[in-house]
């Protein structure tokens, strides 16, 4: 049973093994001591292909989570790096916009309230005032649709300067104003992007959904071990603490797949993250965790 009169932390799916199963994945995250998985439909083929799971594979997805007791909160639908509605390409959009619905239809069906979306005009395009208008396009249209199936769409704050600060996404969040369209700052982009990421929070704190945690450090953006980075933690979290944010965290790291884990020696690797990433939270303030 979810415990709600604790501070929510969850693990990104890709902290685990891609060899996984559904089920160990599910297993691991939960004898780590987490409360849900943020699951990945990313750019690539294989995961792109989520997005056409039959009713079957999602009632089997379902069944494991009431079996292991983790579920999915949230889904990270970064494919449109790859397929992004601010191309000029009328193909790549037309693609940005069924990856788009298609996502919001399997949040919907396996009980998932949030959408992180990957918050670029263009990754593999020059980026221009047309392709801009075209993502604010394609952002309101996707809010539109869902808001029809009450999922709500929270941009990430993100690893290019397009969208790397809470400020940056105020212009969207006042262009399309809705309960459906928030925003899911990372830490660790944040820090590389604002010299005072505290008043970032302050900025965004009617708007935040969640938060990912995340270690960086100038310039590298993934597999930076926690506490090796230059994120100052334990200040970021007193500062939402005092601002009284109280909604999920999220665990951002990635698993080294060219290596073979047990299950057990997976959930060790992200269980050692999330005991650093509870002391810095019982240093900002948060003491309902442990």
């Amino acid at each position: 049973m979810f415990d709600l009169h604790k501070t929510p932390i969850g693990i990104y799916e890709k902290a685990l093994p891609n060899a996984f199963s559904w089920k160990e994945k599910m297993l691991a995250a939960k004898k780590a001591g987490f409360d849900f998985i943020e699951i990945s439909v990313d750019e690539s083929d294989e995961r792109l292909a989520r997005l056409d799971w039959t009713d079957e594979e999602i009632g089997e997805v379902r069944r494991l989570m009431d079996e292991t007791g983790i579920g999915f909160s949230s889904m990270c639908l970064s494919g449109h790096r790859r397929f992004p509605f601010g191309s000029k390409n009328p193909e790549t959009r037309k693609k940005a916009y069924e990856i788009m619905e298609k996502g919001i239809i399997l949040a919907q069906k396996l009980g998932i309230a949030c959408i992180q979306l990957a918050t670029y005009d263009v990754y593999y395009e020059e980026s221009d005032a047309e392709t801009e208008a075209l993502f604010l396009q394609g952002m309101k249209d996707s809010v539109a649709m869902a808001a029809k199936a009450g999922v709500i769409l929270a941009m990430e704050i993100m690893d290019t300067a397009f969208v790397g600060t809470i400020l940056r996404a105020t212009h969207y969040l006042r262009a399309i104003p809705s309960p459906y369209f928030k925003i899911y700052p990372d830490m660790g982009n944040l820090t590389q992007f604002s010299s005072d990421p505290e008043s970032e929070f302050e900025l965004g704190m009617p708007d935040i959904v969640a938060v990912h945690v995340k270690e960086t450090k100038p310039g590298v953006f993934k597999c930076v071990p926690f506490g090796t980075g230059t994120v100052r933690f334990a200040d970021l979290f007193r500062k939402l603490h005092d601002l009284g944010y109280e909604g999920r965290f999220m665990i951002e790291m990635w698993a080294d797949n060219d290596k073979t884990y047990t299950v057990d020696e997976a959930a060790e690797i992200i269980a050692e993250a999330r005991r650093f990433v509870i002391d810095k939270m019982h240093q900002g303030g948060y003491t309902d965790v442990n």
